[in-house]
């Protein structure tokens, strides 16, 4: 059976999640340099649907030292936002209990938080028993591992301490 992009986006079981992110191949620092649009694979994660509703567009890798993690707004005016600057440990512990409107304005607020400084680097790093390309944020405690669903699409596992399982999402090359 072939897992597509669609039938993640709809969202899967956190243990078929795994399974799957388990079978793919690891990705080198050259394949995931460029920019890439994101989506969420919802499993269940307290952090399901806020990336949707908060106008994250995706991520920059400009090589393995200089990485914007967090992209907002639309082609053509993207901009790179501080990571630091968000509650992530709050939304991983309450998340599941807090409603997930759109929130208009959102990515204008966000605009306070820009940063021209690249805030991730990229390192090979083992996880669940394979070797891949791996992003390291500078200021939280997350690592993302990166795992091929195709050429042109990565599956992520986002780590993040305190979590008890992976936070899952895609990343499909704009460039």
């Amino acid at each position: 059976m072939t897992i597509t992009v669609a039938d993640l986006q709809a969202g899967l079981p956190n243990a078929d999640a795994a399974a799957l992110f388990d079978s793919l191949p690891g990705v080198g620092v050259d394949d995931v340099l460029g920019q890439w649009r994101g989506s969420e694979a919802p499993t269940g994660h307290p952090l399901d649907g806020f990336l949707a509703v908060s106008g994250w567009y995706g991520k920059r890798f400009d090589d393995a030292d200089h990485v914007h993690p967090l992209l907002f707004g639309t082609p053509g005016s993207l901009f790179p936002v501080n990571p630091g600057a968000m509650p992530l440990q709050t939304l991983v512990k309450f998340g599941d209990r807090l409603p997930r409107p759109r929130i208009p304005g959102v990515g204008v607020g966000f605009a306070l938080t820009r940063t021209r400084r690249h805030r991730a680097r990229l390192r090979r790093v083992e996880y669940r028993g394979v070797v891949s390309t791996s992003m390291v944020y500078d200021q939280l405690p997350i690592i993302d591992h990166f795992r091929a669903l195709d050429q042109n699409t990565l599956f992520g596992a986002m780590d993040v301490r305190g979590s008890t399982e992976p936070y899952y999402f895609l990343l499909e090359r704009d460039w």
